[in-house]
């Protein structure tokens, strides 16, 4: 009741928004900005066979689940160049088994849900200033969420600030990157093993500066890290425990279709439990606890690097791909208990058979993890998204999803969805499982 009553709370504001604020907005240049979304998502697994069960696992009994968000995105700008984004949020509901007993999770909006009731919290409140850089040529953008209708130096200095999400500026993907219009897939959002610094609704505080060409670009920034392992609350001892990323970017063309290739590093400094250490404790009796969730000394770090691939192709196709690595010496702290995976996928669109704005999307994905890692769960450990209290057989997760999104209306889309999971948590003895969804996005 709760859920449906936010439901229609949500929709009432969508009117609101359209009506009061976009109508007669200017379409050249704004001052204010003012966007909504809201993204319902129901989804659901039949049984499947399991010979054992852990308190982390996925429920082999049949289940459903519901997701909602909506967010009011606000944006004004302040003078040439700088602006500021504010981003209330609401969400309810859950994932499926608590959004838990697979690292590639198979709703990308559940991780930002904790307590099902639905709560209000701030997502997004940041600052942004462009710089032109010499004698440069400006770009126009049109109007979109976090991002107002004006024309922006094409060689320019970025300088952000606040609080934001790391995927809003690393990671991108025109084709596998928005859990609201696209693939679902926490894995196939974002390379899977970058473990970026966020809460557990994937936000942060902190700063972020690129510095941008007309074919490439290169970005960095530095912010917060939970207290503990995908903890709400972030660690404001900003000296012993913090996050960088660094990613180059260049845009290339092959022959009239473009192109982006994007490589990321990162370097988390965290109170993260070393998987060795709890291994070791756990065998010669010093700690059998097997506690990789909540650290107790500073100064634990953890690094790597990804890959991503964007293509457009003919027939209005778009190709994706993304590779990535950790060391896996450490817990993993905020994203997903993924320490190597690679994906790949297509984007199709409905022009061809006159829906224009409609979309299919197909996809693949592989995940694994460190050899502690693994032992970790062998021996009966648990972290905070994986654990079925025994790991005898391992094996790569695999997932296969496929979409297809249908505008209904001018601002609305339904999505159906199929995810089919081998090895789910890495597990041979438990699954496969197919996984449905049906999808409803709004946005103004």
């Amino acid at each position: 009741m709760k859920l449906f009553s936010y439901f229609v709370f949500s929709l009432g504001c969508t009117f609101f928004i359209c009506t009061t604020f976009l109508y007669g907005q200017n379409n050249t240049t704004e001052k204010w900005s003012y966007h909504f979304q809201l993204t319902s998502i129901v989804q659901g697994h039949p049984s499947f066979n399991a010979k054992y069960s852990g308190k982390n696992s996925l429920n082999d009994s049949a289940e459903t689940a519901l997701s909602l968000t909506s967010t009011l995105y606000l944006g004004r700008k302040l003078w040439k160049g700088a602006a500021i984004y504010f981003n209330p949020e609401i969400a309810g509901g859950n994932g499926l088994s608590q959004a838990r007993g697979i690292a590639g999770f198979t709703n990308g909006e559940a991780f930002r849900i904790g307590d099902p009731a639905p709560a209000l919290y701030i997502a997004r409140l940041y600052f942004q200033q462009y710089i032109a850089i010499g004698k440069t040529a400006y770009e126009y953008r049109e109007a979109d969420a976090n991002q107002l209708a004006d024309s922006i130096p094409i060689s320019h200095l970025y300088f952000a600030a606040g609080k934001f999400a790391n995927a809003d500026f690393f990671d991108n993907n025109l084709y596998s990157h928005d859990p609201r219009t696209q693939f679902l897939n926490w894995s196939l959002m974002s390379n899977g093993a970058w473990d970026y610094a966020a809460n557990t609704r994937g936000y942060t505080y902190g700063g972020l500066i690129e510095f941008a060409k007309p074919t490439w670009a290169l970005r960095f920034s530095s912010t917060l890290v939970p207290e503990y392992a995908n903890g709400p609350k972030l660690d404001a001892h900003y000296s012993k425990a913090h996050a960088e990323t660094i990613e180059l970017e260049k845009s290339y063309s092959i022959k009239k279709y473009k192109g982006i290739i994007r490589l990321l590093g990162f370097r988390n400094v965290s109170k993260a439990p070393s998987y060795f250490d709890e291994i070791n404790g756990y065998f010669t009796g010093a700690d059998s606890s097997l506690d990789v969730i909540n650290g107790i000394q500073y100064g634990s770090v953890k690094w790597g690097f990804g890959l991503n691939l964007e293509q457009k192709l003919p027939a209005d196709i778009g190709f994706f791909g993304r590779a990535s690595w950790n060391d896996g010496k450490t817990a993993t702290w905020a994203f997903a208990e993924i320490d190597q995976t690679f994906s790949f996928g297509i984007n199709i669109s409905g022009k061809d058979w006159k829906r224009k704005n409609d979309e299919l999307g197909l996809a693949f994905v592989a995940n694994g993890i460190s050899t502690n890692h693994r032992e970790i769960f062998t021996i009966g450990g648990y972290g905070f998204m994986l654990g079925d209290g025994l790991l005898i057989n391992y094996g790569m997760e695999q997932i296969f999803e496929t979409y297809y999104s249908a505008q209904i209306y001018s601002s609305a889309w339904l999505s159906i969805n199929y995810q089919f999971v081998m090895n789910p948590a890495y597990n041979k003895d438990r699954g496969p499982v197919n996984f449905f969804s049906a999808r409803l996005h709004i946005a103004f």
